[in-house]
């Protein structure tokens, strides 16, 4: 394969965002990677600004049910009730609301970097107040120091409450959150003993979380006891056995080996792992100056590390959306879009997150990522049902079938109108019988060539609009779209 200057632009702009937007089609062949990587960076480096879509309602439940409790009086169940139906409706418009900054946002590179720590600290939480308060944590520490990250998502009520953490009391032990901050968030498997669990689960006695997703430690509910936590003896809390668990270099290698899957090859170089792991610990763990080192790197730019991964389903749709200009009269079909495809934001399949790579591919799912294209372009009904797994469907079967537009078959209906004048003005320099190369250069990661034969027999040649609008969707239809 030829790595072209624009090749390795577009890959870069894949690996450290969600792929070029419409408008830098233009400066992809000729703007130079130290200028990329300057400016996603930059673009990056401001605080983000928090999401919050929680309804005024759940705020004022939340407070009424906390002034009930300090009357020792017992909290409405209709209240709760009511928390619960609206936090789905919030959760919906908090997956839509980070899924549009993901498309629009120039914070580029802190929106991957927070979907990538979104799948490492997986929480599923019906709250929708814990679950925007989890999320803040990661985009606000993305790119900043991963021992803060750690320290605040294990101290967040997401958290605590999803690793029931807030029934870990001295006498009676609850490991969940021990056995998880070990074996996913830090060190990995193999690098303790179910006997470091069991003393580590002592030092997390105590941390707890109110409905409003404060944190609270609880003095008397804290083990005071000598624990001995991976050869270190102490009368240990929790922040303790976050920072013994920092002080080992197994935690710096497991970080950046699932960063480098991730974001490099699903197939971890190990050599390069161990070498970029030992400057992640020297640095004292800064998440930015490590991504900085990936994407500067000339080995990142390597043939075998381009157009290698299956784009998860956020990714394919966030790319799809960028490179097509376009409004959605129904956002609400994403979730759809998600749950078809196997990856609804803030619903992950359990605390190890989605698995990722080949996973994301079987039969069905390939069949249906291949028709989305068209399923846009031509504003059809998605009438398929996703497998009926509650757990996964965040309540969705009760959706309020009022604010989605529906289809003849009982589906919904995308309601996409592509902007297709801007689009193709893109590619206006070009001459007609390099069009199909040109649009496939920027679509297409991989290193194969798309076979022209078979795709000009679905182009619509009558025209120069016609011709570059069903060319483009014909190679985003193809399986080399699937990779990135």
């Amino acid at each position: 394969m030829n790595v072209t200057a624009q090749l390795k632009n577009q890959h870069l702009l894949w690996r450290a965002g969600f792929g070029p937007m419409a408008e830098e089609f233009h400066q992809l062949a000729t703007a130079s990677q130290k200028s990329y990587v300057n400016s996603l960076f930059k673009a990056s480096a401001k605080s983000p600004a928090m999401i919050d879509v929680a309804d005024n309602a759940i705020k004022g439940l939340v407070m009424g049910i906390q002034e009930v409790g300090k009357t020792n009086r017992n909290p409405d169940e209709n209240q709760r009730r009511k928390i619960r139906q609206q936090s789905r409706e919030d959760l919906k418009s908090l997956n839509i609301t980070w899924l549009n900054l993901m498309v629009n946002s120039e914070q580029q590179l802190r929106e991957k970097m927070a979907l990538f720590w979104h799948g490492h600290f997986a929480s599923r939480n019906l709250n929708i107040l814990y679950q925007q308060q989890l999320l803040d944590i990661i985009r606000q520490n993305a790119l900043g120091n991963f021992r803060d990250l750690l320290r605040e998502v294990s101290k967040s009520a997401a958290m605590i409450n999803f690793l029931n953490n807030n029934q870990n009391r001295k006498g009676h032990p609850n490991e969940n959150f021990a056995r998880e901050v070990m074996e996913l968030f830090t060190m990995g498997r193999g690098n303790y003993t179910e006997n470091d669990i069991k003393e580590a689960a002592r030092a997390f006695t105590g941390w707890s979380a109110n409905l409003a997703g404060e944190f609270i430690f609880r003095k008397n509910q804290h083990d005071e006891g000598q624990k001995t936590v991976l050869g270190k003896t102490g009368n240990f809390d929790g922040d303790d056995v976050l920072n013994i668990l920092l002080e080992h270099k197994e935690t710096a290698i497991y970080i950046t080996r699932k960063i480098y899957r991730f974001y490099v090859n699903d197939v971890p170089d190990e050599a390069q792992v161990s070498r970029l792991a030992e400057r992640f610990y020297q640095s004292g763990y800064d998440i930015k100056e490590l991504m900085k080192e990936i994407f500067t790197s000339d080995w990142f730019y390597d043939a075998k590390n381009i157009g290698c991964r299956i784009k998860s389903p956020v990714e394919l749709l966030v790319g799809i959306r960028r490179a097509l200009p376009m409004q959605l009269d129904n956002e609400q079909v994403q979730l759809l879009l998600q749950r078809l495809l196997g990856q609804v934001l803030f619903y992950p399949p359990n605390v190890a997150g989605w698995p990722g790579g080949k996973n994301w591919i079987d039969s069905s799912s390939l069949m249906f990522r291949l028709r989305i294209p068209q399923l846009i372009v031509d504003n059809h009904e998605v009438a398929l049902t996703p497998k009926d797994d509650d757990d996964q469907m965040m309540g969705m079967k009760e959706m309020d079938r009022m604010k989605m537009k529906m289809g003849k078959k009982g589906g919904q209906l995308i309601s996409a109108a592509v902007d297709w004048e801007s689009y193709q003005k893109k590619f206006e320099k070009v001459p007609r019988e390099k069009l199909l190369n040109a649009i496939a250069g920027i679509l297409i990661q991989g290193g194969t060539a798309v076979d022209e034969k078979i795709l000009n027999k679905y182009i619509d040649a009558s025209s120069r609009e016609n011709y570059i609008k069903t060319a483009t969707i014909q190679l985003m239809s193809t399986p080399e779209y699937q990779l990135c």
